[in-house]
């Protein structure tokens, strides 16, 4: 396998250029399953029925906050082929919500308590559980993220993510493999 070469590659981060994502703040999640598998289980009745890939991947999504304390989880669902969730980066509880977007971060790699360590420990757990089962599994590489501004936007993801099953068909995810 060759060494990573920026110039050959063009491996380009789709984070939000300058910002902190250490800082707290709402964050809607969607990790995706490599190839759009179906492997969490199905669709019926407008209702999402998890098989046992798909309750390890719920189980680690609900276990997160007793490994990380400053996170709080909010609606979420796990569907067929992807994961969509709010997460709240709460280092300090009382701090208001609005996630600002100004340039406070370094150029270091993702630091402990940061979005994309959270989300890179999550994806680590839940492959290893999937594999202790003998299932082949893998993640699509890196997760879509955006940043929730304000409690309008906070309503508008939440009812995205609760009616997700009963809009399944019309979902762009849909049809994976």
């Amino acid at each position: 396998m060759s060494k990573y070469n920026s110039e050959i590659h063009h491996r380009r981060s789709i984070r939000l250029s300058g910002y902190d994502y250490s800082q707290n703040g709402l964050y809607f999640i969607t990790i995706c399953v490599k190839n759009r598998a179906g492997v969490f289980g199905e669709v019926v009745d407008r209702k999402m029925r998890l098989n046992e890939i798909g309750n390890i991947a719920k189980h680690e999504w609900i276990i997160t906050p007793d490994h990380r304390p400053y996170v709080v989880l909010h609606d979420f669902v796990v569907m067929p082929n992807h994961i969509h969730g709010i997460m709240e980066i709460a280092h300090c509880r009382g701090v208001a919500r609005n996630a600002p977007t100004g340039n406070t971060t370094s150029e270091i790699s993702p630091k402990q308590g940061a979005l994309p360590t959270i989300i890179r420990a999550y994806k680590s757990a839940v492959t290893k559980k999937i594999h202790e089962t003998n299932a082949e599994y893998s993640w699509q590489r890196n997760y879509y993220e955006h940043i929730i501004r304000n409690e309008s936007e906070f309503y508008k993801i939440s009812e995205y993510i609760n009616s997700n099953p009963a809009n399944w068909e019309k979902d762009c995810f849909f049809g994976g493999t």
